[in-house]
């Protein structure tokens, strides 16, 4: 570990729980009770319908991580626990966003910078364009503030995201 920033890094935990009400707010809970920064939480259902699987981004230090780890194998609903940390991972998140008060310019820009990024315009009106992305979180990143720096007026939705252990050995 390289020691910086007192070892703190993202960290990546796939969860297999019980598709059953409260397990989203128990596990979520655990992280802010032990005061554990949670950056992103997503969730849903899996081929099987009676359980559902996390993918939780988390900022912490080693000894902080083994604690998080343990704690979610002790709670009762948790089925198995995954840490995608070091793993070749899959991982994408969905990103909307919206840019408003647009000139023609600022549209023929918008569809440039979709067609860069692999997005899609997926709703279109007189001064306004809502695009899709379906890309790392790194890269939604990026997408961000390069709105932010070419239009007056952005709305971003994040879902969070989600991941799989990578078949072939590339990275995600």
């Amino acid at each position: 570990m390289s020691g910086t920033n007192n070892g703190m890094k993202k960290r990546w935990i796939s969860l297999y729980v019980e598709n059953q009400v409260g397990v989203l707010s128990k596990i979520s809970g655990l992280f802010s009770g032990k005061s554990y920064n949670l950056d992103s939480l997503t969730v849903g259902t899996t081929e099987d319908p009676t359980v559902s699987r996390m993918t939780i981004a988390t900022v912490s230090d080693d000894e902080t991580f083994k604690q998080i780890k343990k704690q979610l194998n002790r709670t009762v609903e948790v089925i198995k626990v995954i840490d995608f940390t070091d793993v070749f991972v899959r991982m994408k998140e969905i990103m909307y966003i919206k840019v408003q008060k647009c000139t023609p310019e600022d549209k023929v820009e918008c569809f440039q910078i979709a067609e860069t990024f692999k997005a899609k315009v997926i709703d279109y009106g007189r001064d306004s364009l809502l695009l899709e992305f379906v890309q790392t979180g790194t890269k939604n990143d990026a997408v961000i503030k390069l709105m932010k720096e070419e239009f007056k007026s952005i709305e971003v939705v994040r879902g969070g995201s989600v991941g799989i252990e990578s078949i072939s050995m590339m990275e995600r």
